[in-house]
């Protein structure tokens, strides 16, 4: 599974978001300087997360954008879900929606076994979660084995 730059940015503006302080709307320009992502981009961005219910914008001198509800209840997997579509897909095609013949038949569940484990870790942490700094224990427990950072 690869993690799109758009996905990235839009989680990572999300978190900003989320780490605010008070729910004053913050300016795209802000959170672009802030994390290091191309505005234009990150604009875009953004007008896929409101149409999609992450978050509201408001126009004028003291406007921008702020999440659209809490960040408890907010997953990684809705973000990624709305900038980029599946979490999961071969050739574009999602696994439910493949068929295999011979000896690639059993490929099949295994890319369903995949697809389920990764939306089980992304729908299982949320933006408060992430921003806290206070992943759930088996996500942890995960990204604290020995080869988890480790390329083969």
């Amino acid at each position: 599974m690869r993690i799109s730059a758009r996905a990235d940015y839009a989680v990572r503006a999300a978190l900003h978001l989320a780490a605010s302080r008070d729910d004053a709307p913050l300016k795209a320009e802000a959170i672009a300087a802030a994390q290091d992502i191309p505005h234009k981009f990150l604009e875009s961005i953004l007008n896929d997360m409101r149409r999609g219910g992450l978050v509201v914008s408001q126009r004028g001198g003291n406007g921008g954008y702020r999440l659209a509800k809490p960040a408890d209840s907010i997953s990684i997997a809705d973000i990624i879900r709305i900038v980029d579509g599946p979490l999961v897909s071969v050739r574009g095609v999602r696994p439910p929606d493949l068929s295999y013949t011979g000896p690639a038949e059993s490929l099949l569940p295994l890319w369903i076994a995949l697809r389920s484990h990764v939306r089980e870790i992304l729908e299982g942490v949320s933006l408060a979660d992430v921003a806290s700094a206070r992943l759930p224990a088996e996500v942890a427990a995960l990204a604290d084995m020995p080869d988890a950072w480790v390329n083969p």
